[in-house]
């Protein structure tokens, strides 16, 4: 639904404790943190998920192929 990972409240990085425990919701995979998207990645799934004002947006519908 949301094609675009950039803006004011895009790209605040996520704390290392929560990323180690975020897993796609897709495959229940983990998940990495790219720093050129701003955005939660899937390898698994080729899914980009946003993080907005420091929160990960982790909906399938939110998601961008990558």
């Amino acid at each position: 639904m949301n094609g675009a990972m950039t803006g004011a409240s895009a790209g605040a990085p996520v704390d290392p404790w929560l990323l180690a425990k975020l897993v796609c919701p897709v495959t229940r995979t983990p998940l990495r943190w790219d720093d050129a998207r701003g955005a939660l990645l899937s390898d698994a799934a080729g899914l980009a998920y946003p993080v907005r004002d420091g929160v990960p947006v982790l909906l399938l519908r939110e998601a961008v192929a990558i």
